[in-house]
């Protein structure tokens, strides 16, 4: 019986009272359901696509309000490193309640802060932790990226930005500014390099050479029309814009080229940290050492926590010049230390990369016997596959558009067989796999049997359908800037 299958009904002249209680249950969800829709604002993403009921959570399973069961490949869109309720984290959250400790502080120093701040500066890149200073923001990855860009700019007296294409980083008007969808026009757009969709049609070390080398005109030329900037944001590995890693080598020249120039250099690491790519930090790949890091998500333990961490040199801010009601969430402070201790001690950054390298094998398995299966790539446990028309008539392409529509059918049948993936991506046509890093080898062959069977049918019934008049998906400012807006809704954000 597929796990997420209600068991059979108990022929019977009259209602058994299982059969009334679970008719009781699905009255209940479709009312809990109801009233979400009727009282949440139109910007709600992942309630579109997943309509469920979460009532009990355990490392990678779910289960609904209705009894079925999932996996989760989301997991809080990659902050629940540990999945959910992981025993450490729950114990770490127990003592603090049990302890009498305040759990409202706003910046005041207490034990518990002074822990998560030494457990998290005994993970980070030596050649930061040895001189750092940790600013806490707001609770969300978009509130410590505001806090960046602020601090870059105090630090430095300059104004602009450098971003890349494809990224994203937070819901509010400055992280936006520097995501992929944004006009303003204090924000320099560089291209982002990959193999698949290179912007200058040749992918490989060649493509991030010439990416690098525009980026190194641009800051040179005194008719560029962009002046020295305050700093330079980039993710080691774009998530939402289709998961998307950086090459090391590209990497080291964008460190190279911003410290030739004094320019502030900042890893947003909200979504690629605590061992999520197979490093503990995702720019330890390439060995780069950045001004700035921006964290949040995992390093809560399922708890909103946000901080910026960066070098003492640029610590140019007056007493309040950036202060915040809850910055001193002590459960999450709690929380995290915990999840991070338990990332480091078990060494689960180097199990994500071993698994998340014979995941993504499997999945370029696929990949051969799928035409739809465009690309297959990641790093570590941070997986994404790109599913693309290959049967379009645009010959002249150098490889096929992206296939909306069969990425979301593929997102309900994967739903339908238990498995909750997202999708991202500049058409949200890549299904991306998030899975927890406690995943085990019996759990990572259970979620990719599933994908695979949900891919197949998905096709089926793809192919089957007659192609409409207008195949091309309307956009919306989404997670990535332009994303698709379908019946499941766009692709949602996760700062």
């Amino acid at each position: 019986m597929a796990v997420t299958e209600p068991a059979p009904a108990v022929p019977s002249a009259a209602p058994t009272p299982h059969a009334e209680r679970r008719a009781a249950e699905g009255a209940a969800l479709e009312g809990i359901l109801r009233r979400q829709s009727l009282r949440e604002s139109a910007a709600r993403t992942y309630a579109r696509s997943l309509p469920i009921v979460p009532v009990r959570a355990r490392g990678l399973t779910i289960e609904g309000a209705d009894g079925r069961r999932y996996l989760d490949c989301l997991s809080g869109a990659g902050t629940l490193a540990l999945g959910h309720n992981h025993p450490v984290v729950l114990e770490a959250i127990k003592k603090v309640l049990d302890s009498g400790a305040p759990l409202h502080v706003l910046d005041l120093a207490t034990p518990v802060k002074d822990a998560f701040t030494t457990e998290l500066f005994a993970t980070l890149p030596a050649g930061l932790a040895e001189n750092a200073r940790i600013q806490f923001c707001g609770p969300a990855g978009t509130d410590a990226v505001e806090a960046a860009l602020k601090l870059v700019r105090t630090a430095t007296g300059r104004n602009g930005l450098l971003s890349f294409t494809g990224a994203y980083h937070g819901m509010t008007a400055g992280a936006l500014d520097a995501s992929g969808g944004a006009t303003d026009v204090r924000v320099a757009r560089l291209p982002y390099p990959q193999d698949y969709r290179c912007p200058f049609g040749v992918g490989g070390a060649r493509g991030a050479e010439l990416a690098a080398r525009w980026t190194e005109n641009l800051l040179d030329d005194p008719k560029s029309g962009v002046p020295r900037p305050a700093a330079m944001i980039l993710e080691p590995v774009q998530g939402e814009g289709g998961v998307i890693p950086a090459p090391d080598e590209w990497m080291r020249r964008m460190r190279e080229i911003t410290a030739a120039r004094s320019i502030p250099l900042i890893a947003d690491e909200v979504q690629t940290g605590v061992g999520r790519t197979g490093a503990f930090w995702a720019v330890e790949h390439s060995g780069v050492v950045p001004d700035v890091m921006v964290l949040s998500k995992a390093i809560g333990g399922s708890l909103p926590l946000a901080v910026v961490v960066y070098r003492a040199e640029l610590d140019a801010w007056e007493p309040g010049a950036h202060a915040g009601t809850f910055r001193g969430n002590q459960l999450a402070m709690a929380a995290g230390a915990a999840t991070l201790a338990y990332v480091r001690e078990n060494r689960l950054a180097d199990r994500a990369a071993t698994l998340g390298a014979r995941m993504l094998a499997r999945l370029q398995g696929l990949a051969a016997v799928h035409p739809c299966i465009g690309d297959v790539r990641g790093r570590g446990l941070m997986i994404g596959v790109e599913l693309v028309d290959p049967d379009s008539a645009d010959t002249g392409a150098s490889v096929p558009p992206v296939d909306t529509a069969l990425a979301v059918a593929v997102q309900q049948e994967c739903l339908d067989r238990g498995l909750i993936v997202e999708l991202g991506g500049r058409h949200a046509g890549v299904v991306r796999l998030l899975p927890p890093l406690t995943l085990t080898d019996e759990q990572a062959e259970a979620v990719l049997d599933r994908f695979a069977d949900a891919l197949a049918a998905a096709e089926r019934a793809h192919r089957a359908r007659p192609a409409a008049p207008d195949a091309r998906p309307r956009y919306a400012v989404g997670a990535t800037g332009p994303a698709a807006v379908g019946p499941t809704g766009p692709a949602g954000p996760s700062h």
